[in-house]
């Protein structure tokens, strides 16, 4: 059986547990937003290179103008809005409820697959999904804060969180909209990170921050460094094989392996950080890699 989608959303998980990592540094050092606006525009400078050098050409101008409406607009809710939420949500409730109400995306995810697409899940993918989601539920929640941890307005904070989980679905099933008849993720992904660089520099413009965030680059290289290796890995390669993952299988199954990040840093939290992993967080685990090997024995 094919398993391409799978292996995709897998990967997905993989390069978004370590740009994690590496934008937890870069957040610290230059602030979220300026993260978040910086990667995406080196990963932009990447995309465009390689699509010179697998299509011969710097964006798909070939491509179909419905190709760049869905694309665009997914990239825009998803990379952008889904994102301005998702560190909204971290600021207010934290990032163990942020992460949680993120996780949310594969529910929503099969809901928008199953109303605009027809998708239809059997009861071993769903058996799946809840046990991979419960894993993960566990292990977030079984993670502790430290005590210092800004907690603001929380009805606010569950409000962007259920909204960045949502922003994620919504890009996801658009995305799949835009690559229908095996468009080349690679161009897919260029348009989406085109689409949104332009939306959030327009933002920061209107905010009168753009200033400002060059400045912040410019006056730490260190932090660039670190933002260009967290752009391949991130934007550039995790959202491509997030890509990958919907064009092959069902949205709800793909996301749902996508949403592993935080499974997947814990055993990079005990042997690198060497933080305590408790018996809940052992637990989530174990619950969540069920549900990912009954999603391959479907």
């Amino acid at each position: 059986m094919n398993f391409i989608g799978e292996m995709a959303g897998l990967a997905t998980s993989f390069f978004f547990a370590l740009t994690s990592i590496i934008f937890a540094s870069t957040g610290r050092m230059v602030g979220s937003q300026v993260t978040n606006r910086i990667r995406l525009t080196i990963a932009l400078v990447y995309l465009v290179v390689l699509n010179i050098i697998l299509f011969r050409e710097p964006l798909p101008f070939s491509a179909e103008s419905s190709r760049w409406f869905w694309l665009s607009i997914s990239g825009v809710i998803g990379l952008s809005l889904g994102d301005a939420f998702y560190f909204q949500s971290l600021v207010s409730v934290g990032p163990r409820l942020g992460s949680l109400l993120l996780s949310l995306a594969p529910i929503f995810g099969s809901v928008i697959a199953w109303m605009f697409f027809g998708e239809t899940l059997t009861v071993l993918q769903i058996t799946g999904i809840i046990l991979a989601l419960a894993g993960i539920g566990w292990v977030v929640m079984a993670h502790e804060e430290p005590p210092d941890t800004p907690h603001g307005h929380t009805r606010l904070g569950v409000f962007f969180g259920v909204m960045s989980g949502l922003c994620q679905a919504i890009g996801l099933v658009l995305s799949k909209q835009g690559m229908l008849g095996n468009f080349p993720p690679f161009q897919a992904n260029v348009i989406r990170i085109l689409a949104a660089s332009i939306f959030i520099w327009i933002w920061a413009a209107f905010q009168r921050s753009a200033g400002a965030t060059i400045r912040s680059v410019r006056g730490n290289p260190q932090a660039l460094g670190l933002l260009a290796l967290g752009a391949l890995v991130g934007p550039v390669l995790g959202v491509t094989s997030s890509l990958l993952a919907v064009q092959y299988a069902e949205v709800g199954v793909a996301s749902t392996l996508m949403a592993l990040p935080p499974v997947i840093i814990l055993p990079i939290s005990y042997f690198v950080y060497k933080e305590r992993i408790g018996w809940q967080a052992l637990v989530g685990t174990i619950l969540a890699i069920a549900g990912v090997a009954v999603l391959f024995l479907v």
